[in-house]
């Protein structure tokens, strides 16, 4: 089946129409800042000075007391939304394969934005950036984007999630929306890297994935496993106490990945991938707006 045939592009439409209805603009646009400038919404007043454009002045208090005082506005700035596409192997593992419904979710992700005007970037990485889509704007870039996501493939060794921020935050670029779609199994702590992107002053949002069986793995005696990422192997010896101690373990994971996001205020969505990509994404949107 493919990743992206006409039946999903429908889907995007109809997800970028539900968020256009619940947010007056897009999921992501509840992040988009004000600036003063030569938008429409009031914000305050300034003397004038010599040079300054009349058509500014405000006529009602010069006629009242005679002050020439300046309008100054808001407008909106757009938002620039970078999507982190987490590359590594251990994103293959499941079926369907985490990486699948990352890169549906990626591309939604993208749609909405693209559709509501916004600068949308992709970023794949595993150990470090591997590849990127640049900044784009416009609904039109939408089959562009599908494409770089169509032959992105596994790759990498170990994820490094604070390379990958260390890397993209040291770039010459405005500040904005990072989305994380990731397992996040990073050996090194997922942490390290949204501290990164917090620091710089970029908004993180996580969007972790996972298979039913890495919570719950069905396995039992005499076991040779295999790491994905680095392709290491070991043997173990698995009995009903260690299965237990592992569940227990991915349990806390799961549990220390919300308590970091709601320490610092970062919105996190975690599924399984079994989910549907807009099943996934009307989940988000009831996060933030309490889409029924």
């Amino acid at each position: 089946m493919p990743l992206f045939d006409s039946d999903f592009l429908t889907k995007l439409e109809y997800l970028s129409l539900i968020s256009r209805r619940v947010f007056r603009g897009s999921l992501l646009a509840q992040k988009r800042t004000m600036q003063r400038g030569g938008g429409v919404e009031f914000s305050d007043h300034r003397e004038y000075t010599p040079g300054d454009d009349f058509r500014y002045l405000d006529w009602n208090i010069y006629a009242r007391h005679g002050d020439l005082l300046l309008k100054r506005f808001q407008e909106e700035e757009d938002l620039h939304v970078y999507l982190f596409l987490d590359c590594s192997r251990s994103m293959g593992v499941g079926t369907p394969p985490k990486f699948d419904l990352a890169r549906q979710v990626t591309a939604a992700l993208a749609y909405i934005a693209l559709a509501d005007l916004d600068r949308v970037s992709v970023v794949g990485y595993a150990d470090q950036i591997l590849e990127c889509f640049p900044l784009t704007r416009g609904k039109a870039r939408i089959l562009s984007l599908l494409k770089f996501l169509e032959q992105q493939t596994l790759q990498g060794t170990d994820t490094d999630l604070a390379r990958t921020a260390n890397g993209f935050v040291h770039r010459i670029q405005r500040r904005g929306l990072a989305v994380i779609v990731s397992d996040l199994f990073d050996p090194l702590g997922f942490e390290r890297g949204l501290d990164v992107l917090r620091h710089r002053g970029y908004e993180p949002h996580i969007v972790q994935i996972f298979d039913p069986q890495e919570a719950d793995p069905k396995l039992l005696g005499d076991i040779e496993l295999l790491d994905v990422e680095n392709n290491s192997l070991r043997k173990v010896t698995i009995n009903e106490r260690n299965l237990r101690a592992y569940q227990r373990i991915f349990a806390d994971f799961q549990q220390a990945i919300r308590k970091y996001c709601r320490t610092y205020g970062i919105g996190c969505t975690q599924a399984e991938n079994r989910v549907t990509f807009d099943e996934l994404v009307l989940r988000m949107m009831r996060e933030a707006g309490q889409v029924s």
